[in-house]
């Protein structure tokens, strides 16, 4: 993914990539996104473009390992943050979910994974901290709490499932305010210009319909139009 790709990425939405991918596959059928409602930390920032490190945590009762077990792991995790392939997206799995109690996403977490490198997050799971949180480094969660109960983490640098949606370490994920996609490696040197195809057949219908004297005619001539740009 180059530089141009990226900062394209971050300026498009996350319903235009799902769009261009079937643009840049030929047909319908991508099903690679996320299932339900997501709640962000911060809706009217840009999208979050990166190659997914993955996790699972749990909270809502305390884990049955030792204490330096669990000291190893969350070091482990850190380390597991900080490596890999720039720009980088945390997709974290709670498997207390759809039941999740334990925020392990807060001010102090999304500071630190934000000076690791990291452009956001994706979870499942629970978000605190709201206001207090770096405006750079979306929070895109299931739910919002207030407590972190007994959160720790069970598992590092596996293969996830968020709202639906496998991830495994290394997938190019994007996501926003609507929910995430993970983008098949193969449509990537064609999603730039999938994109620029999908936003200039949406102006053949969007353009018409924003202009005066708009009426069923004009919308049938503009669908016609739009059918013919999609063949």
């Amino acid at each position: 993914m180059d530089d141009a790709l990226l900062t394209l990425l971050r300026k498009v939405d996350t319903p235009t990539v799902c769009n261009a991918i079937e643009v840049a596959q030929g047909r319908r059928g991508f099903n690679a996104f996320t299932r339900g409602t997501v709640i962000s930390s911060a809706p009217t920032a840009p999208s979050v473009v990166g190659y997914a490190r993955t996790a699972k945590i749990a909270a809502a009762v305390p884990s049955n390992e030792d204490a330096a077990a669990i000291k190893t792991r969350r070091r482990d995790y850190y380390r597991h943050m900080a490596d890999g392939s720039s720009p980088s997206i945390a997709v974290i799995e709670d498997l207390d979910f759809p039941h999740c109690v334990g925020a392990f996403w807060g001010e102090i977490n999304a500071t630190v994974h934000r000076g690791l490198g990291l452009s956001g997050v994706l979870t499942n799971g629970v978000m605190r901290d709201l206001g207090d949180v770096p405006d750079d480094f979306p929070m895109i969660a299931g739910s919002i709490g207030p407590s972190h109960a007994f959160v720790h983490v069970e598992a590092i640098g596996v293969p996830v499932t968020v709202f639906g949606m496998t991830v495994a370490p290394g997938d190019l994920v994007h996501a926003d305010r609507h929910g995430a996609v993970v983008v098949p490696p193969e449509v990537i040197p064609v999603l730039a210009a999938s994109i620029e195809k999908l936003q200039a057949t949406e102006r053949l219908i969007l353009e018409p319909a924003r202009q005066e004297g708009f009426d069923l005619a004009k919308f049938e001539e503009a669908w016609a139009n739009f059918e013919a740009a999609r063949t």
